[in-house]
């Protein structure tokens, strides 16, 4: 059913392109584009099948994502986030599974996971009051799930938790004017004094074990992977497939241009933009791989029921923060070479250009502490717990 999805997501290409624009100008992934995703199958790639889902592999969903990202950044940016929603729904208590997709499969949730809420302990659950920023494609979810710290009743930090909560529990503030991903419409989420039952719930120190109540309904492999592997990789796929969308554009210009200052020289004759794509092209090839590599070999352990290192894990943190920089560094080659009508509105370039930085900023794409946790577990140090 994946190859039939990624098919789907195929065909949808030159329509994402066409309106990519409107989607900036909108502020938001338009709904013609939403619906056709929907259409697609793309949101259900991770989803569990007992709820009409694909339970894919995670790099046939990372691989609809890098095209939909090569066609559109903002519309690939919520397809991502978005999408990888259903993999940790699949991880909480079956009676908010079954209260997010009971009634409807093809409810989406957005998301804002740093801890800038509060939630302090009641009998039954949790009162949650809060903002947060960034939730992409929130105007398109009837669901969100949100980062909070959990006090006990003394004050004291007991719990780094996600929330769950309805479309009725928050309000959608509209405060997304950006040079980036400026299609993306990642608002803000206000929350004010709202109950939150514990099965609506899910403690990050449990997902960090690969754990998560879901697991007794959701049995596949799938559901057994780190959460932070499965989604710091939602935030470098989309930069990689705006690499691939720029370097496609970039041959298709350089052959078609011409170099006043070189006397009408045809820019595909010069060999220094044949050595510019061949780097470009491996730079863009290597981040790929190396995420493709990663996961299976996680997925490896999980398949013989092992658990997985604490070496792989940050080596997959690694390879995801340079994967990430690999592929912006090849998008600014690649437009820096282009000549001034890269610089066009309209062109994909410059928009990759722009996308790619901004989701450079991503707290998922900070390189020094990922790449600071591998090093130090390689010279033998205790690695305190984090995104890995």
């Amino acid at each position: 059913m994946s190859q039939a999805v990624l098919d789907n997501v195929r065909d949808l290409l030159p329509g994402l392109r066409e309106r990519a624009e409107e989607t900036e100008r909108l502020r938001v992934v338009p709904e013609a584009n939403i619906k056709e995703l929907e259409e697609a199958g793309h949101f259900k790639l991770l989803q569990p099948r007992r709820f009409d889902g694909y339970e894919s592999d995670p790099i046939d969903f990372y691989t609809s994502v890098r095209l939909i990202s090569s066609a559109c950044g903002s519309t690939g940016w919520v397809s991502s986030v978005v999408g990888v929603h259903p993999w940790q729904v699949a991880l909480f208590a079956d009676e908010a599974q079954q209260a997010v997709w009971g009634e409807d499969t093809n409810v989406r949730l957005s998301s804002s996971y740093s801890p800038t809420g509060k939630a302090t302990v009641v009998e039954g659950g949790y009162q949650l009051s809060g903002k947060w920023s960034f939730s992409s494609g929130c105007d398109h979810c009837s669901w969100v799930l949100l980062g909070g710290l959990v006090f006990d009743g003394e004050g004291n930090v007991v719990d780094f938790k996600t929330f769950m909560l309805p479309r009725s529990d928050y309000t959608i503030v509209d405060v997304w004017h950006m040079v980036g991903l400026a299609g993306t419409g990642s608002n803000d989420i206000i929350v004010d004094d709202v109950f939150v039952p514990e099965a609506f719930t899910l403690s990050m120190g449990q997902t960090g074990q690969c754990k998560g109540p879901g697991q007794e309904q959701n049995t596949s492999d799938l559901y057994k992977l780190p959460f932070h592997s499965i989604f710091t990789n939602t935030i470098t796929t989309p930069i990689i497939g705006l690499a691939m969308g720029a370097y496609d554009e970039h041959v298709e210009m350089q052959q078609k241009r011409t170099r006043a200052a070189y006397l009408g020289e045809k820019a595909s004759l010069d060999p220094f933009a044949a050595v510019r794509i061949a780097k470009a092209s491996s730079e863009i090839d290597a981040a790929w791989a190396l995420l493709v590599a990663n996961i299976r070999e996680e997925q490896d352990y999980v398949a013989k029921g092992e658990k997985i290192p604490l070496k792989t894990r940050l080596k997959v943190r690694r390879d995801q923060v340079l994967g990430s920089q690999r592929a912006i560094d090849a998008i600014d080659a690649l437009f820096e070479a282009s000549g001034g009508r890269a610089l066009a509105n309209g062109t994909y370039l410059q928009r990759a250009w722009r996308d790619a930085h901004a989701g450079r900023v991503h707290a998922a794409n900070d390189p020094e502490r990922a790449l600071q946790m591998y090093g130090a577990l390689e010279f033998g140090h205790k690695i305190d717990p984090g995104m890995y």
